[in-house]
């Protein structure tokens, strides 16, 4: 590939992004959902526009690490402490639920596969997908109609936090088993360890940047150091801990969170993402997406790739609301709160592809669940807060 057409596909990839990024707004569908049918369109399965190159591989990879690492940022560290024991179980039973359906819907269509095998691994790693949950779209819902500070509103927020972070500890442990030469104990001490080595550099790192947020508070170079501690912590997991870059990406977000600028540091890095690096990872996905071979039997498996997703989650996550005891009306509404997916179902997805765990057909069912539970989650929670409102805690 020549160098000078780099800026072609940029430009391309750009204004097709953000064009079906802004439609897909104004049609009360998720933006990156425009984003990567413009990736589809102007990829090879189509117009034929754009191709893959190392060049946006690599600019895709540091996109996600961004993404990952803004999510981190975002992350109310205390409102997690603090969401106690309720909102912890209804997260871990969002999570192995739809795992378990996840692993048991692959098996069901490829074969139950011995454990530690290829097969195995990528039957788990379906099952991983399907653990991310995306409220975005839920505390919109629940903000129009009045109730995102009710007690379900609370716990379905709480509970999605939690449920990022279990997701990503799974995922790490998925990662790691794959790989041939790990054995289970070494898989557990390096993500042991790599946690307790976050604990003692996230101490140091707080603190230095509380400093410096004292000392140059809202200049230009906090973002810039918090970028290098998203970095330096994404390359240490991947180098020398073998965890996912992204969960280190993530943790730098986390260890953030709390500082005065966390804020502006987020704010500073949403420009880069938005403008360039956002838009050509989920444009990557497009470009990656095959449809060529797209058959009647990953039609059947995306069906029931959705339905597990969504069922899973709803099942989940009622089952443990109602041991938690709230009312079976309470219960159903934080299954279906919490059964939208996003960006980190996409950021999975693109790292089981990085290490050989998923092939490029299976973005497909992704991108499907991605726009069905987007479309879904508002219509059923507007269904059940008209029949069952919270009066008490309405305003």
């Amino acid at each position: 590939m020549n160098s000078i057409d780099i800026f072609k596909d940029l430009a391309i990839i750009i204004v097709a992004a953000k064009f079906l990024g802004l439609l897909a707004r104004k049609l009360n569908a998720p933006q990156v959902v425009g984003e990567i049918v413009a990736g589809l369109l102007i990829g090879p399965s189509v117009l034929g526009l754009v191709s893959q190159s190392d060049f946006l591989i690599q600019m895709a990879e540091i996109g996600v690490i961004l993404l990952m690492f803004m999510a981190g940022l975002e992350t109310d560290f205390r409102e997690l402490l603090a969401t106690g024991k309720n909102a912890f179980l209804i997260a871990c039973a969002g999570v192995f639920v739809p795992l378990g359906f996840g692993y048991l819907l692959y098996s069901f269509f490829y074969g139950f596969a011995p454990t530690g095998s290829e097969d195995f691994y990528k039957a788990v790693f379906i099952g991983t997908i399907m653990t991310a949950t995306s409220v975005s779209i839920t505390v919109q819902t629940l903000r129009e109609l009045g109730f995102l500070k009710g007690r379900v509103g609370t716990t379905i927020l709480s509970a999605a936090i939690i449920d990022d972070v279990i997701g990503i500890i799974v995922l790490t442990f998925v990662i790691g088993f794959k790989n041939p030469d790990s054995k289970p104990s070494k898989v557990v001490l390096s993500t042991v360890l790599f946690f307790i080595f976050c604990i003692g550099v996230g101490y140091i790192a707080y603190h230095i940047f509380k400093w410096a947020d004292k000392r140059w508070e809202h200049k230009r170079r906090i973002p810039v150091l918090g970028l290098a501690l998203c970095l330096t912590m994404a390359y240490v997991a991947e180098k020398y801990f073998g965890i996912a870059d992204i969960t280190g990406a993530y943790v730098a977000g986390l260890i953030l969170c709390n500082v005065r600028d966390a804020d502006y540091i987020a704010e500073k890095m949403d420009i880069n993402s938005y403008m360039l690096f956002g838009p050509v990872f989920f444009a990557s996905i497009g470009l990656k997406t095959s449809i060529d071979s797209f058959s009647l039997g990953m039609l059947k498996f995306t069906i029931g790739f959705v339905l597990a997703a969504l069922l899973g989650k709803i099942i989940g996550c009622y089952l443990m609301s109602r041991l938690c005891r709230f009312k079976r009306e309470e219960s159903i509404k934080i299954g279906i709160g919490m059964m939208t997916r996003g960006e980190v179902a996409l950021i999975v997805s693109q790292k089981g592809l990085s290490v050989g765990l998923l092939t490029p057909n299976y973005f497909t069912p992704v991108i499907v669940l991605i726009m069905v539970s987007s479309i879904m989650t508002p219509i059923l929670l507007k269904i059940m807060y008209t029949k069952y409102p919270e009066a008490a805690t309405a305003k």
